[in-house]
């Protein structure tokens, strides 16, 4: 049984202060029903780590080399020496503007996999791929060239995030139907790399709400959320942790 794994993204947002503030008033609602995370801005991980006794703590991205001359980078021993065990990486923001790559993506998964870090990697297809039915060879495409060469063993560390990007800080979401049938597709594909992804967590993330994230979770095949805006307030993620304790 695949325990959920649900996750917000801060994205660009908050300041030191409001991260001590937002765990203070969170940590007390957390349960063990679910793994529960967010991913802060690189100048809140330290304060998110001392404030984090129960909540995982990600950064939002990561260099797949572990020093050079890659100004405004950060590398995996900079984060490992904050502790930080989780990363976020090929989000559809950096692929659209920072030119973040499949082969990008692949580099930094294996790279954080082999310093013991969990990579949280996303994929997902635009508007237009959507309604031209190209989701699967889009979503097919991604984790081929995104998880290529990573072993069975690694594989079950990885969370795989399906957001299609036409949901993401729209108010649209994909219907918990349409989601399941992506993420049932997206076990399908990792089972041909690796001949068995009945471990390997597969979350839905675009216009996650308290409202709807009972609906998701209830899929066989969605194990969590990648939540963004209703992640920033924490009355509305303590919505969700109440949420989710009722569906369980």
């Amino acid at each position: 049984m695949r325990k959920p794994i649900i996750f917000g993204n801060w994205k660009m947002n908050k300041n030191r202060q409001e991260t001590k503030d937002f765990l203070e008033k969170v940590e007390p609602y957390l349960c063990d029903v679910a793994d529960f995370g967010i991913a802060v801005p690189y100048t809140c991980l330290d304060i998110a780590k001392k404030y984090a006794h129960k909540m995982l703590v990600a950064a939002e991205n990561c260099h797949y080399e572990d020093k050079g001359a890659y100004t405004g980078e950060i590398a995996i021993p900079m984060l490992q020496e904050l502790n930080v065990e989780y990363c976020i990486i090929g989000h559809s923001e950096r692929r659209a503007y920072y030119n973040e790559t499949n082969e990008s993506v692949n580099l930094k998964a294996k790279k954080l996999l082999a310093s013991g870090m969990y990579p949280i990697v996303c994929v997902g297809e635009n508007l237009i791929q959507f309604e031209n039915g190209e989701t699967e060879a889009i979503l097919k495409k991604q984790i081929e060239e995104s998880l290529k060469d990573i072993s069975y063993e690694d594989m079950k560390k990885v969370t795989i995030a399906y957001e299609p990007i036409w949901a993401i800080g729209t108010g649209k979401n994909a219907n918990s139907d349409i989601a399941e049938k992506c993420c049932h597709y997206i076990r399908e594909v990792v089972a041909t790399m690796i001949n068995d992804a009945s471990e390997v967590r597969i979350q839905y993330g675009g216009s996650v709400t308290s409202d709807n994230i009972a609906l998701y979770l209830a899929k066989e095949d969605i194990d969590g959320a990648l939540v963004g805006g209703a992640a920033l307030k924490e009355e509305s993620f303590i919505k969700m942790i109440e949420a989710i304790k009722g569906e369980k």
